[in-house]
């Protein structure tokens, strides 16, 4: 795995200082400490840090074709590069490597643009082809590795594998974009392409970016899309039987290195499938990891360690100590922008662990999107069912007063119960799947603001992120409709972008072989009828892995992978919560309302309400603002949101 940074002239061929282009890779060196590279030449500057994966001995970037007019660099993994090198052996072209990185830039030679679709892996790259002027970037289908870019006022175009490395550029203006801020504080994260920044971006997953010497602003393209096309009718069995074919197929893949590999192993369905898959290929134990709470309501180790004792992994397990507070600012700097899932401090902490065996392991994400296994999506379908038997008109104001009257509607049918419930039944299908995933939902978020931050957003809205995706679903039903949505959104905004940081931390390489895009494609094309039934979510994937698993861990309820946040803000992050929350960096923004910050923490502590998310999304921001900006102050200008910096 590895770290990508670059520089390009759209505007002629000015020299490319050279101590600048070391500099933001050098902030990247924990992507790839084993080696560094850079390439210059008029108007264009590449830079290299590689984790050696493949090829550990010749397969140095920036690489380039056979007479040099072709430079590239790669960060991730191409899994079908051997096929892909004798199919362009036969076609003319000499191969120097046995590395994936070569495949591409001969593979650009022979189909140009089109080349990402041969591709099978995970991947971001940039490749400068000197014949034709053009600088072609592109990131791979489901948004595993990360690409970030964004075109200077004077014309500089610059892209790196983290935000850190376009932050180290002087000329890059540090204006925070007010509706990145408003999609922050209701998902979370920073959903694509947007950053928290104006003026950077993130290049979507599925997209490339083609630019030349002119001065033009940049305009991803899509090369793909998850399908949803469905297969010829199957039955059950069937479709069991084929799903652990393609398991089995994806995991293979995956297992391609030189190096130690290893795998996660939390004791949840997804990560002890492959960890199943792993040990019916491998011929020796597979190197397994997993964390350990104190608090049992958080604790799943006893389950990775059944899954561990049935194929004889080599298990190794790590005590996350409960008061383990010390990551919260390095995970401010660590992610670049405010990030609230408060998973990844055991992420962090289970990717430092791995790392002390291995250099790549195989996790089990993606298979809650693909395979319908989170619990909203069950609510979700209650909620649609509802609004289906009634028309907006009535709903709207109907269950609108019943969600304000009553915070508790014990009196109600289960599905009505709850106060979350009621408002997202005045809603639209999108605008209640949107309320459902809310960290803050449109009443707080509108209370937390202040009069002036809400001028600023003239009337934008976090939900049209949902908005624009559902436009382009390709599917109608429902279920499959929000598995979409948050292919979209939360696993590359929040999942992948939390894994990829975690490890990236630690200089590792962790592969995802739920997400691989044959894999999902064909997962997309089953019925939704058999992916969530009654309230069995991920039905045909536990039915399929019977054989390999035990119903302790197929059937159990998930658990997640969390931190005691209540608790710690009633306790030992009492005290730093509301020196976060009401002290002057907050305050000196002018973004909230002081009032309702105090609401929030008198109401929290005291116990009567549990805004623990909501809470955690403030102090992860505070953080932000003064680990990455290192801001006294934040001030509105006519370019947008500013921060001034210490000196």
């Amino acid at each position: 795995m590895c770290g990508i940074v670059g520089l390009f002239d759209t505007r002629g061929k000015r020299p490319i200082d050279r101590q600048l282009l070391l500099g933001m890779n050098q902030v990247q060196v924990h992507r790839g400490p084993d080696e560094g590279e850079i390439h210059i030449e008029p108007g264009l500057g590449f830079g290299h840090r590689r984790l050696s994966i493949m090829d550990v001995s010749s397969g140095h970037q920036p690489l380039f074709n056979e007479d040099g007019s072709v430079v590239v660099v790669f960060n991730g993994e191409i899994y079908n590069f051997e096929t892909l090198a004798k199919e362009l052996s036969g076609l003319g072209h000499t191969f120097r490597t046995h590395c994936d990185t070569e495949v591409i830039v001969h593979a650009w030679e022979e189909w140009g643009e089109r080349c990402v679709n041969r591709f099978r892996g995970m991947f971001a790259f940039a490749l400068w082809d000197r014949n034709q002027e053009i600088l072609f970037l592109a990131r791979d289908r489901l948004g595993i590795k990360p690409l970030y870019y964004s075109l200077l006022d004077d014309g500089t175009f610059i892209f790196a594998s983290e935000l850190k490395g376009i932050l180290a550029h002087p000329g890059f203006i540090r204006d925070m974009d007010v509706h990145a801020i408003e999609d922050y504080f209701a998902y979370g994260y920073v959903p694509e392409p947007k950053t928290i920044f104006r003026q950077a971006y993130k290049l979507p997953p599925a997209h490339t970016l083609k630019l030349g010497r002119a001065r033009t602003v940049p305009q991803p393209q899509s090369y793909w899309d998850v399908p949803f096309t469905m297969h010829p009718p199957l039955s059950l069995e069937e479709a069991r039987e084929e799903l652990i074919v393609r398991l089995r197929e994806s995991v293979k893949v995956h297992l391609m290195t030189e190096v130690p590999l290893g795998a996660f192993l939390s004791g949840g369905v997804d990560s002890s499938a492959v960890v199943a898959m792993m040990a019916g290929l491998m011929n020796d134990p597979v190197n397994t990891c997993s964390i350990s709470f104190g608090d049992p309501a958080f604790n799943e180790s006893q389950y990775a360690q059944k899954v561990a004792d049935r194929y004889h992994t080599h298990h190794q397990v790590g005590q996350v100590d409960q008061d383990d507070f010390d990551l919260i600012d390095r995970l401010a700097s660590l992610y670049d922008e405010p990030f609230a899932d408060s998973s990844a401090m055991p992420t962090y902490r289970v990717c430092q662990l791995a790392r002390k065996r291995v250099t790549v392991v195989l996790s089990g994400d993606g298979g809650d999107e693909n395979l319908a296994g989170y619990r909203r999506y069950r609510w979700h379908l209650y909620e649609e069912r509802m609004r289906s038997a009634l028309p907006l008109g009535l709903r709207k104001p109907l269950f609108g007063l019943l969600g304000n009257l009553y915070p508790k509607a014990d009196w109600a049918p289960k599905v009505l119960r709850a106060k979350s419930t009621l408002e997202a039944l005045a809603r639209d299908s999108v605008e209640g799947y949107f309320h459902s995933v809310s960290i803050m939902k449109d009443g707080m978020r509108r209370r937390l603001f202040s009069e002036s931050f809400r001028r600023e957003l003239q009337g934008y809205g976090a939900v049209e992120i949902l908005r624009g995706h559902a436009d382009k679903c390709p599917v109608a039903d429902p279920l499959s409709r929000v598995q979409y949505l948050d292919m979209k959104t939360y696993l590359v905004g929040d999942i992948l972008t939390k894994v990829d940081r975690a490890s990236m931390a630690h200089s590792l390489e962790v592969r995802v072989p739920l997400l691989d895009h044959e894999l999902v494609e064909w997962i997309s094309g089953l019925p939704a009828s058999i992916k969530l039934r009654g309230h069995e979510g991920k039905y045909v994937f536990k039915k399929a892995l019977e054989p390999y698993l035990s119903d302790d861990i197929l059937y159990r309820d998930k658990m997640g992978f969390s931190v005691p946040l209540a608790s710690w803000f009633r306790g030992p992050l009492r005290q730093r919560i509301n020196d976060a929350l009401l002290g002057p960096v907050l305050a000196d923004t002018g973004f909230f309302s002081r009032a309702f910050l105090r609401e929030m923490l008198d109401q929290h502590q005291s116990g009567r309400r549990d805004y623990s998310a909501s809470l955690w999304s403030l102090l992860m921001f505070e953080s932000f603002l003064r680990h990455v900006l290192n801001a006294e102050q934040v001030h509105t200008s006519e370019q947008g949101l500013r921060l001034v910096h210490f000196a």
